[in-house]
């Protein structure tokens, strides 16, 4: 009887243990599939500020120089590779705060045919590259938190992937954005 009672408690104990690891394993596997939406989302979201920031070069509505120097930017930023991207996309942030924190730019941009329109799309995508920063980081912060859990090392519930990095750039908006 008690041998019983033993083996009863301990198949139990086993079958809560297993459960337990199983939700775990789910979990981080749940967190694996948020972390590359959140990735996605970022870039592109990226990729459209870039998409933008072109269509304001090409747009003739600005001066050459100003033009040609955020359409350099965001080609740069559209190149680069790997290790370049993070730098490349803070130029970028940092030649459209250049060029938007101009004076008067807003109000003659916006007198423009089509140039209101510009400014509002311009307007949105940087906005976009803020929050999906933020999401995306956020999410790698979860997911090193739950792989480096004792369970999940030892186990290893994330298997063979790579300890997710964090997406630094700088990407605080124009001046005259933040204001309004």
């Amino acid at each position: 009887m008690t041998s019983t009672l033993i083996i009863l408690v301990v198949g139990i104990v086993m079958v809560l243990l297993a459960v337990y690891v199983s939700w775990r394993a789910g979990r981080l596997d749940r967190l694996h599939i948020r972390l590359e939406l959140a990735r996605e989302s970022l870039e592109a979201a990226l990729m459209r500020r870039r998409a933008v920031v072109l269509e304001l070069a090409g747009s003739r509505l600005l001066d050459p120089a100003t033009s040609l120097f955020l359409a350099a930017a965001a080609h740069e930023a559209r190149m680069a590779g790997p290790e370049e991207r993070e730098h490349a996309e803070s130029d970028l942030s940092r030649a459209l705060r250049a060029a938007v924190d101009q004076e008067r730019f807003r109000e003659k941009l916006a007198e423009a045919p089509g140039g209101e329109d510009l400014l509002e799309e311009l307007d949105t995508a940087v906005a976009k590259v803020v929050y999906s920063r933020r999401f995306y980081n956020n999410a790698v912060g979860v997911t090193r938190t739950a792989q480096r859990r004792w369970l999940a090392r030892t186990l290893r519930l994330a298997g063979h992937t790579e300890f997710p990095s964090f997406f630094e750039i700088d990407d605080d908006p124009p001046a005259a954005m933040a204001s309004e």
